[in-house]
């Protein structure tokens, strides 16, 4: 308690100290903070490496994300969850843990927020309580304020690693077998569009990435999300497109379908929408089936089959057109299905790769390509088990077109 006390009186000192007319720079601050600290007659009482513990955190309580900022930079997690100024809960590896540390005032955990949102010039109060945002380094945010959260500001923080994960590592975690990376890389190359499905932490947007990776350099690529989080690598005409709320300045809201149809007139090779979630299904349908070949996106769902269901269910939110109309269009542009599992383990696994063979008899027909069958589990608890091989592509044209039969 004497700790937290000394910090929070030292934390007011330096307050005084700035004068908020101005621009500090980091530099200037962290002066201040020294001489602050160095005022101090009972800091002897505190060990060298409390005393740089003190000044990192009152430098993050000023320019940083105050308690959250340690966990930002640690590369080990995951998941940072904020329920209210008292309740912060992390995900290292899997596993979830509360931490015995809280903000200091709910005036604190504002701040954090509003400048949170300001870094992507998004904005979140009672107005407009709901916000999806992200951090410098990439990291997703989602903001929830009153009066929709009943227990304080919920602030939940994606992290995504600085170098994004490759195909050779995931093939390492026992993500998904050589032989099925090998089938996919093709599948990119050759322009084959291709849907990933998965349940939410199941890592999607780390495997769309990956896939990336084999789009080939010469190609004009087009993204657009909700919010940026895509690392999209070695792509040099690359385009990335972000939606934008409505603000009470005036400025208009513009959606991913808003989005899709800007693409289409600025002559991409590959359009890839981060994520799916409503009536944009159809304007990305039209996208795979008007020549832009080697496409991808994201959707939630429990398997590749219940990602068709949800597909059409969307398309119905955004036009009102036969079943079988959406079917067919189903059928005609999406060519592969990836779906992503995450297991009791706590390990993210490729459940699923299936191609879309066609359209017959009122029916979108499947045939799946690999399968994960599990086999048990080891003395640590570790799911065993393998994503095996289970029929041929139906569909090589793009493959022959490419040269990769």
């Amino acid at each position: 308690m004497e700790y937290i006390q000394f910090k929070k009186e030292l934390g007011q000192k330096v307050r005084e100290q700035l004068d908020y007319g101005r621009d500090y720079t980091d530099e200037e601050v962290e002066t201040v903070i020294d001489d602050v600290l160095l005022g101090q007659d009972n800091i002897v009482l505190f060990s060298v490496e409390q005393r740089r513990r003190i000044k990192k955190e009152l430098f993050d309580s000023l320019r940083r994300l105050d308690i959250l900022q340690i966990f930002v930079e640690d590369s080990s997690v995951t998941e940072i969850m904020i329920n209210g100024m008292e309740h912060i809960f992390v995900e290292r590896e899997g596993r979830l843990r509360e931490l015995d540390v809280g903000f200091e005032s709910m005036e604190k955990l504002q701040d954090v927020i509003q400048q949170i949102v300001a870094g992507c010039n998004r904005v979140v109060n009672e107005a407009s309580p709901i916000v999806d945002a992200r951090l410098p380094d990439g990291s997703r945010v989602n903001i929830v304020m009153s009066p929709v959260a009943l227990n304080g500001p919920i602030v939940t923080i994606r992290r995504f690693p600085a170098k994004p994960i490759t195909m050779e590592q995931l093939i390492q975690y026992h993500s998904i077998t050589v032989e099925a990376a090998e089938f996919l890389k093709k599948m990119v190359r050759a322009g084959y569009n291709i849907f990933i499905s998965g349940g939410t932490g199941s890592g999607k947007t780390t495997f769309l990435n990956v896939l990336s990776d084999f789009i080939p350099s010469e190609e004009r690529v087009i993204t657009i999300e909700d919010s940026a989080e895509l690392q999209l690598q070695g792509l040099p005409n690359l385009v990335r497109l972000e939606t934008r709320n409505s603000n009470v300045e005036g400025c208009r809201e513009i959606g991913i379908r808003e989005l899709i149809r800007c693409s289409l007139r600025m002559r991409p090779t590959r359009i890839i929408v981060g994520e799916v979630r409503g009536a944009e299904a159809i304007d990305m349908l039209q996208c795979l089936n008007t020549g832009h070949d080697g496409s991808m996106s994201t959707g939630h769902a429990n398997s590749g089959m219940d990602m068709l269901a949800r597909l059409e269910n969307m398309v119905l939110m955004g036009m009102d057109i036969p079943l079988q109309a959406i079917r067919q269009q189903i059928a005609s542009g999406i060519d592969i299905i990836v779906h992503l599992g995450r297991l009791r383990d706590k390990s993210r696994r490729v459940l699923e790769i299936t191609e879309v063979a066609g359209y017959k008899e009122n029916k979108i027909r499947l045939n799946p390509l690999f399968v994960f069958e599990e086999e048990g589990e080891d003395s640590d608890g570790n799911v065993v088990g393998k994503l095996q091989k289970k029929g041929a592509l139906l569909h090589e044209n793009k493959l022959k077109a490419a040269g990769l039969s």
